[in-house]
């Protein structure tokens, strides 16, 4: 009996231990005032190792980063959201160029404000990959308070 609870032990943490290490990008944000008016939303995206993430770019549906901003009255989006430039390489297994980012980074959305504050609800899909291979496309909401 305590060979079989041991053996199940042993099998949850080793597949705890293998979720955690499925999990390679963290996203984190924070707004700035740029005005009275206006405002930035900095989303960012850090990455371990040699995870990537895709760009609002590439021709590939399921591998195109997007951002989608639930809609308020209390403030409109000023333009796309602007990303730094990307690596770009041709990779041999899709056939196709592909654009992506590596370790860290940051993209921007500005908004103009209706209201002196607002919260803005962001939703982010992605898909990671490393030279071996991809993870399933996933999405995360983020709630980014503007005061």
């Amino acid at each position: 009996m305590k060979k079989i609870a041991l053996v199940f032990a042993f099998t949850i943490l080793s597949c705890t231990v293998f979720a955690q290490l499925e999990k390679p990008i963290t996203w984190s944000y924070f707004a700035k005032r740029v005005n009275k008016t206006e405002a930035v939303l900095y989303l960012k995206a850090k990455l371990d190792g040699k995870w990537h993430v895709y760009s609002q770019n590439v021709k590939s549906e399921a591998m195109k980063l997007k951002f989608n901003y639930a809609y308020s009255k209390d403030f409109t989006l000023i333009g796309k959201t602007i990303e730094p430039k990307p690596i770009k390489k041709y990779d041999k297994t899709v056939k196709m160029d592909l654009a992506y980012f590596e370790k860290e980074v940051v993209f921007q959305q500005k908004i103009k404000m209706n209201k002196t504050a607002t919260v803005v609800k962001a939703k982010i899909e992605f898909m990671v990959c490393n030279d071996r291979s991809c993870l399933p496309a996933d999405e995360i909401t983020l709630t980014i308070p503007v005061k």
